[in-house]
């Protein structure tokens, strides 16, 4: 038979391994700015046009590169940081494989001009598609100017799966963010379509910090070292009342190289642990400086990975570190971890006759005024003479409703309040068409069904006629709006800057109004006409955190996204004591509903016990 193996030509090659290092001009602007870092550049301009698609430009004022190695730098596996095996367990540059620069030249048009230092002339390439087009001398300035244009131009499917601008300008900002977090004595610029996005002079780090993601970041910041000998970690952690429902603005960097570890990162929350909520998630910076023969950073294309040679140790350093700083600042309890610091147990109500039930209104509510008298009618048990008259399921509710006179508070009988929830659940045989929601806890609701008894997750019900209301104004842009009485400045990351124009029509449509105040800052006007005015700055910085969240474990598009978002927020702000027409009406409006069982993610809103399943919890041995 024929011989069928052959080698693949260099484009050919050069166009495949593009597809894993190349992936949208994110990635273009990761490579040139480590090719930058690595020339021992001072000072770093990235320009870009149309989210990059049009032109990814990185001015440098590094060593620059003689003719020979500005030619060689476009061929397949040239570097200048490894010669040999033992070099590639040493590294502490940014880049070492070899490949980006060859696969960037194989799928787009590139133009570089480089001096070294103390050079008469420079050189300019021109390739395209793997082939240079044109080398000729070139006066310039010390340093390399590399200007990717019109990226995937020969690759047009790869180019049809690029995002709208916003998104993939979001992608950009995040890697110019890691790069100038790693090298904060760096000067970092970043313009697009001419406009400047960020101008970040040479600093420290905490300085780089709030230059990168706002001025509210300055008091939010705990230092955090530790020096071992084995490794040293450095940086910030945020306090804990700053934490976010997004893990966005989470940074590890390993030899000052951005890595992604779900193993660190889990040593940071455990150090957290207690201090802030389950699914919340704190600000980091952390950098880890560690001898280079302790870790394999050549796991994956994008050097983003890591493996540790003592993982275990590496994570007991980072929890201490992190858990000593936290105690540093006095945030982390000095108290013991298991019991609750902020509220002290209820003593357990013990009822006359052997019965013994505890329960845990809110503190504020019961105040101090409490008594012991009172008991329930349970067959078998002779109640005392003085309670003969039957309580009301009122007496229940005042438990939870704050007294308008102190003398009312002492007027309120705990004993009384059991006796009616109890006796009702037994005496009460009214139709079902009849029934009132009970509220319990503020969380949930009951009603009375004809099969038996149905328990309604109060949240999750909310979350679901939310949804199904925002998925409606979206689709047909029929959204309200209210204008603010006091119209809001927020202050966004670049990146939420970004997202918030990105979804701005999406916003409207939704009932939210706000206009450009230049830069990173938006003026709020108006919210959605239904939304409670009330920390509307909060609200929409709420919206975005939940909306990243959603895009980071979900693949959905940006109205589903969105309504969820919304609907999510809204309702984990809705925890509340509701009145018999708020009940009832949630109960309405959750069975008006489309999908009224499960909320958009899944979750259950309610819960039907039969009658049969009631009658075998009391007559079951």
């Amino acid at each position: 038979m024929p011989d069928i193996i052959h080698l693949l030509p260099d484009f050919l090659a050069n166009q495949i391994a593009a597809g894993e290092v190349v992936q949208r001009p994110a990635s273009v602007v990761k490579e040139l700015l480590e090719n930058a870092i690595d020339a021992q550049a001072t000072t770093v301009q990235l320009i870009v046009k149309e989210a990059g698609k049009q032109l990814v430009q990185v001015v440098d004022n590094g060593l620059g590169m003689t003719e020979t190695d500005a030619r060689m730098c476009f061929e397949r596996h040239a570097t200048s940081k490894i010669r040999s095996t033992e070099d590639l367990f040493r590294i502490r540059t940014m880049g070492f494989r070899g490949e980006a620069m060859a696969s960037i030249g194989a799928v787009a048009q590139v133009e570089l001009k480089t001096m070294p230092h103390g050079a008469d002339t420079g050189t300019k390439l021109l390739i395209e598609g793997s082939e240079v087009v044109l080398q000729e001398p070139v006066v310039t300035p010390e340093g390399t100017s590399i200007a990717v244009k019109n990226l995937f131009y020969n690759v047009p499917a790869r180019r049809n799966f690029l995002k709208s601008n916003a998104v993939e300008m979001r992608h950009i900002l995040e890697e110019f963010q890691r790069v100038a977090l790693a090298y904060p004595d760096v000067t970092f610029t970043l313009h697009h379509n001419e406009m400047e996005v960020f101008n970040l002079p040479a600093t420290k780090l905490s300085q780089r910090i709030v230059s990168i993601f706002g001025s509210t970041y300055k008091n939010q910041m705990a230092y955090c070292e530790e020096d071992t000998g084995f490794l040293v970690v450095k940086g910030y952690v945020g306090k804990p009342e700053h934490a976010k429902k997004t893990r966005g603005e989470q940074f590890f960097f390993v030899n000052n190289r951005y890595v992604k570890s779900g193993y660190l990162n889990h040593a940071v929350m455990t150090a957290f642990e207690g201090l802030v909520a389950k699914d919340n998630h704190p600000f980091y910076v952390l950098f880890i400086d560690i001898d280079p023969e302790k870790i394999d950073i050549n796991v994956h294309p994008t050097k983003t990975e890591i493996k540790f040679e003592d993982e275990k140790t590496v994570y007991a350093i980072v929890h201490a570190a992190v858990k000593r700083a936290l105690g540093a600042y006095n945030i982390a309890p000095s108290l013991d971890f298991e019991q609750d610091v902020n509220y002290a147990p209820l003593q357990p109500i013990r009822l006359q006759g052997g019965f013994n039930s505890e329960f845990e209104p809110e503190r504020k509510s019961l105040g101090s005024g409490r008594s012991s008298g009172g008991s329930t009618s349970f067959p078998g048990f002779t109640p005392p003479a003085t309670t003969t008259k039957r309580a009301t399921s009122r007496g229940w509710e005042q438990l939870y409703e704050p007294p308008k006179e102190a003398q009312q508070e002492e007027r309120i009988s705990m004993a009384s309040s059991e006796t009616g929830l109890l006796s009702d659940a037994f005496a009460d045989t009214a139709p079902a068409s009849t029934k009132k929601a009970i509220q319990i806890h503020q969380k949930y609701l009951l009603v009375q069904v004809k099969s038996g008894m149905m328990v309604i997750d109060q949240q999750a019900a909310q979350e679901r006629i939310l949804y199904e209301k925002y998925i409606a104004s979206l689709q047909k842009k029929t959204g309200a709006s209210q204008a603010l009485l006091f119209p809001q400045t927020v202050e966004l990351s670049a990146t939420d800057a970004v997202l918030i124009k990105e979804l701005a029509a999406e916003f409207k449509d939704m009932g939210f109004q706000f206009e450009d105040f230049g830069g990173n800052t938006i003026i709020l006007n108006g919210i959605p006409a239904d939304v409670h005015a009330a920390d509307e700055k909060e609200l929409l910085e709420e919206l975005i955190e939940q909306y990243k969240n959603n895009s980071a474990t979900l693949k959905l598009d940006k109205r589903e996204n969105l309504a969820r978002a919304m609907a999510k927020r809204l309702s984990t702000r809705s925890q509340a004591r509701m009145s018999d027409l708020e009940m009832n009406s949630l109960v309405d409006k959750l069975f008006a509903c489309q999908v009224p069982n499960y909320t958009p993610g899944g979750q259950k809103t309610l819960v039907i016990m039969e009658l049969s399943q009631l009658h075998d919890l009391f007559l079951k041995n």
